[in-house]
């Protein structure tokens, strides 16, 4: 990773550092005009330093923080005004408006404005998602909607006195947390100020569409806020509703109505405004803003490369994600109409066109149920649908939210559900995000007795075999966890440059597979650490130390041919992308002791918070081929 030493190229010099008292209700015209003319300053700022995630590939977030400018403008000025009176924090439901924290802690003196401009990058502790004790100035960890809220509510109680501000957003008040978080709130007469940027845009689309009925402001109204509803560009009626909302005791939510991205032409209205902007629509933004220097510098930003030639693998890359998607298909184009309408049902929770769904509700719309960001209730109404015989419900979302659906599970299994869900960014692959979207947990999915209802999770290796598995499990009953990466894999290849996994290939849920024999030992690997394994493993081989490899697809079954196999052999080495406290590797060894096999054993797997970037992480985490290398190495000595 190179560090730039260019001069951050927008003069964040100019801010200016008002103060704004809450007594009053109205601005001055310099008041008025000074936090205009750092809402554009910061509007720029952000537009800059988030488009140099766009143009090193590892993505980011452009409009959530781009839209609450003002809010936070304002936030900063009463902050100022009457320290006294507020917790000075920017607490914000969306983590993935990230860039506001990194700006805020620039403004504050707590970073050099040169320092964002390495957004996301490997080693510049600027991921994703905000992360406390990681980056100068940030003063919370955020990421996943909805856990906000309900946390800024003990804020406001440990502060008695003072009024605490969380921003929110209409694709945050989806969540249940949420309205629990209202209720207590309005319930124990809290002091909590809820700022909700209202543009009615999440990924999958217009909640107004696809959730019609939902109001953010009745819905908060039924819980009991008091609730300010008006304009979020005009800075007056903005100004006044948070004014009011200051002078005003308990819970209030001040809803902000705007477009997504107002003013940047190509976004302003659009769903694609929650990603980072596009390169050419940045340049065009600041060339029209006259910040010629940002734009030279954005275009002599070259992209890293992973230049590393893996072994075992063919030039062919595919994304598992999506070929989740192609599989169903697959299986649901051999029903009849009638019977993918009466046996089929897909629940999406704003993230079809992440985890493969979108191939699905493009094809078969009319089993397709676009459910916005609503995980919990979500899974259950698909494992509802699943409860009767030879029925499938199907659901699929991050596998870091996973977790968040864990009791929910329970009750699935508890009501003998049918259940397919596809879990997809799970590991640590491609997540410049970071910790808070790393899908490290996924075992605790299997969280029945032993004589519970069957639970099976699979982490197939490249898409032939995601493919064959998802054909093999489609109508088995129970609850299926199909797991799989961001990032693209590659075709896994035989011995002899052949594809293991090709057209003679038949899945056996349960059964491991011998990828390389080997009589030094075995790595046993599983998903997109199979590939990496795969390489380092031949690269052994070449050293003169012959160990094998095994591929365990299906993570939670013992295979008793295979682990009586690996465990007379002289060590065994688990890699994983899993969490090392959670993951195979701790069961693995259990499962060893268990049978009486003592061969050496190592496991490894994520433990540390991520470093930003994107093919970055296997390396930060040693479960790069050099770190599986190494402690092989290490063992066979």
């Amino acid at each position: 990773m190179t560090m730039t030493t260019d001069r951050f190229p927008i003069d964040l010099g100019a801010y200016q550092q008002i103060a704004l008292d809450p007594t009053k209700p109205t601005l001055t015209q310099d008041e008025r005009e000074a936090l205009k003319a750092n809402i554009q300053l910061c509007r720029d700022a952000i537009v800059f330093f988030t488009a140099t995630g766009a143009a090193r590939g590892v993505g980011g977030h452009t409009g959530g923080p781009y839209d609450t400018v003002p809010e936070v403008m304002i936030l900063d000025a009463l902050f100022r005004g009457a320290p006294a009176q507020f917790v000075p924090i920017f607490f914000d439901e969306a983590g993935h408006r990230v860039a506001t924290q990194y700006l805020m802690s620039v403004l504050r003196g707590h970073m050099t404005p040169e320092q964002i401009m390495h957004y996301r990058m490997a080693g510049s502790k600027l991921p994703g998602h905000p992360e406390l004790g990681l980056t100068p100035g940030v003063e919370f960890s955020s990421g996943r909607l909805g856990h906000m809220w309900p946390y800024v509510n003990g804020v406001a109680l440990a502060n008695p006195g003072k009024a605490v501000f969380c921003l929110g957003s209409d694709g945050s008040q989806q969540e249940g947390n949420d309205a629990e978080a209202a209720r207590l709130a309005v319930s124990q007469h809290l002091n909590v100020k809820l700022l909700i940027d209202d543009n009615d845009v999440t990924i999958a689309g217009h909640p107004s569409n696809y959730l019609p009925g939902f109001s953010v402001a009745r819905t908060l109204e039924g819980h009991g806020l008091k609730v300010l509803e008006g304009d979020g560009e005009d800075i007056d009626s903005l100004y006044s509703r948070i004014q009011e909302a200051v002078a005003t005791p308990g819970a209030i939510a001040v809803i902000n109505k705007r477009p997504m991205c107002p003013g940047i032409e190509g976004l302003e209205g659009s769903t694609h405004g929650h990603d980072v902007i596009p390169l050419k629509l940045a340049l065009q933004y600041l060339e029209s803003r006259g910040h010629q220097a940002a734009v030279d510098y954005l275009n002599n930003i070259e992209k890293p490369k992973n230049t590393y030639t893996f072994l075992g693998i063919s030039e062919k890359w595919d994304s598992n994600r999506n070929v989740f998607g192609d599989a169903v298909n697959g299986v649901l184009s051999q029903m009849s109409e009638a019977d993918r309408k009466a046996s089929v049902k897909v629940i999406d929770s704003d993230l079809e066109g992440s985890c493969g769904l979108k191939k699905i509700h493009d094809a078969y719309p009319e089993i397709f149920i676009p459910a916005g960001i609503m995980e919990r209730g979500n899974l259950s109404a698909a494992a509802g649908f699943g409860m009767e015989k030879g029925k499938q419900g199907i659901f699929a979302t991050f596998a870091a939210f996973l977790e968040m659906c864990i009791s929910e599970i329970t009750m699935a299994r508890l009501n003998y559900s049918n259940l397919l869900c596809h879990f997809s960014h799970s590991g640590i692959d491609d997540m410049a995000d970071n910790t808070c979207h790393f899908g490290l947990n996924n075992f605790f999915a299997d969280n029945g007795l032993d004589d519970g209802y069957d639970t099976k999770l699979y982490f197939p290796a490249d898409a032939n075999q995601m493919k064959a598995c998802v054909e093999k499990v489609f109508f088995d009953p129970g609850l299926r966890f199909i797991f799989s990466t961001r990032s693209k894999t590659p075709i896994i290849l035989d011995s002899n440059g052949n594809e293991l996994f090709g057209n003679n290939y038949t899945f056996t849920p349960g059964k491991d597979e011998v990828i390389r024999e080997g009589t030094a030992g075995y790595v046993v690997a599983f998903g997109d650490a199979l590939y990496r394994a795969l390489d380092a493993v031949e690269r052994l081989k070449q050293d003169g130390i012959d160990v094998g490899l095994i591929n365990k697809p299906t993570l939670n079954v013992v295979d008793e041919e295979m682990m009586a196999k690996i465990g007379k052999a002289p060590m065994v080495v688990v890699v994983e992308a899993f969490n090392r406290r959670t993951g195979l590797g701790s069961r693995f060894g259990s499962w060893l002791l268990e049978r009486g096999y003592t061969p050496k054993f190592a496991y490894l797997g994520t433990h540390e918070e991520g470093c930003g970037g994107l093919w970055e992480q296997y390396p930060h985490q040693g479960l790069d081929p050099v770190g599986i290398i190494n402690k092989v190495k290490q063992l066979a000595a």
